[in-house]
């Protein structure tokens, strides 16, 4: 089958092939009604324009590079797909390049980089050491991180994880509840750990420990099995933080599964407000993350970074969704019983000391 060319555009839609080449390239001083023209005859000729042609041809396109972990996940993917809206709102192209960890990063930055993309965005778990190594390397294209702790030198756009932990865990002990466990994401997560020392700093300011800390790896199906491991600890909790929501939705499978109410009997909070978390059952209350403004700035910086030997780190703020999966703590016979016997010991205390 012959290929359709620009000449084939020209003559359906009675241009000259200049003109298809202007409207192709976007450029001005084309009429609305020759661009309908040229735009209709292409899509009639099924005409796809040859990109790889036009940046040979000095029409080059600006590419952003993009790296960033599994894309099943909830956050990663609302991230991408934000920076690819954004992007082509730009006129941008973006490339990415997935990893399964941090020590491909480096393997997977010189890829980026060999295919001439301006700047780069680091959607990817990073130790402080090891993002500022690959600023280095990458310099000097400017690169964003999204996955690093403040303290990193390099350019930098978080959420506030030590904020988001505090408000769910604050949340809990707002209700009442004293029997908390902590389901956290894996240890080679910065936003994880934070999100840990975030949940232990308020607990103890509490004056409380959790009953459990157990580690997934932020999938729905850890959460179930992780959920059924604090469910069959030696002390049953009566609420339990989840370092994001798709563990939670393992949690409360697993809940399900030993008849345990949310929140009759134990409340659920989450971390990131993914689409799906106001339709679990119970509807759950979570910390929300704005993926989509962190994607959308992230693009904004890329194609003007700050000037060069400026460090520009940003912290953007999460929020406490309630929902129904967290409710006043009520406490079980055993503990009615277990308080009956507290207070009579105390008057029984008090009615000696009258005596004496």
């Amino acid at each position: 089958m012959k290929a359709i060319t620009l000449y084939d555009v020209a003559l359906l839609a009675g241009v000259s092939y200049q003109t298809v080449s202007r409207v192709i390239n976007d450029a001005e001083h084309v009429s609305a009604r020759t661009r309908e023209k040229v735009q209709k005859a292409m899509a009639e000729l099924h005409y796809v324009p040859n990109r790889g042609a036009q940046q040979l041809a000095g029409k080059r396109t600006r590419t952003l590079g993009l790296m960033t972990t599994d894309l099943a996940l909830h956050a990663p993917s609302q991230i991408v797909s934000a920076v690819k809206s954004r992007a082509v709102e730009k006129g941008a192209s973006v490339l990415i390049s997935m990893v399964e960890n941090a020590w491909q990063c480096q393997a997977a930055l010189q890829e980026l980089l060999a295919q001439r993309v301006e700047a780069l965005l680091v959607n990817v778990p990073l130790d402080d050491a090891h993002a500022e190594q690959l600023q280095a390397l990458a310099s000097p294209v400017p690169i964003l991180f999204l996955d690093v702790s403040p303290g990193a030198q390099v350019h930098s756009l978080v959420f506030s994880a030590e904020q988001g932990a505090a408000l769910g865990a604050e949340h809990l002990l707002s209700l009442g509840h004293q029997r908390i466990a902590l389901l956290c994401g894996p240890e080679s997560s910065v936003s994880a750990r934070a999100r840990l020392a975030g949940w232990q700093e308020t607990l103890t300011q509490a004056g409380l420990e959790p009953v459990a800390v157990v580690k997934g790896d932020w999938s729905a199906a850890s959460g179930y099995e992780k959920g059924h491991q604090i469910l069959s600890g030696a002390v049953q909790p009566d609420a339990i933080l989840v370092a994001n929501d798709q563990m939670a939705l393992g949690v409360m499978r697993a809940c399900a599964e030993k008849g345990i109410a949310i929140p009759g009997q134990i409340s659920i909070v989450g971390f990131d407000d993914t689409a799906d978390s106001a339709w679990f059952t119970p509807p759950l209350t979570t910390i929300r993350q704005a993926f989509r403004e962190a994607g959308e700035q992230s693009v904004e910086w890329l194609l003007a970074p700050v000037s060069a030997g400026e460090l520009w780190q940003k912290q953007l703020p999460v929020t406490l969704i309630t929902r129904h999966s967290s409710a006043r703590h009520i406490p079980r016979q055993a503990d009615r019983e277990d308080l009956a016997r507290q207070l009579r010991a105390l008057a029984l205390l008090a009615e000696q000391l009258a005596r004496e």
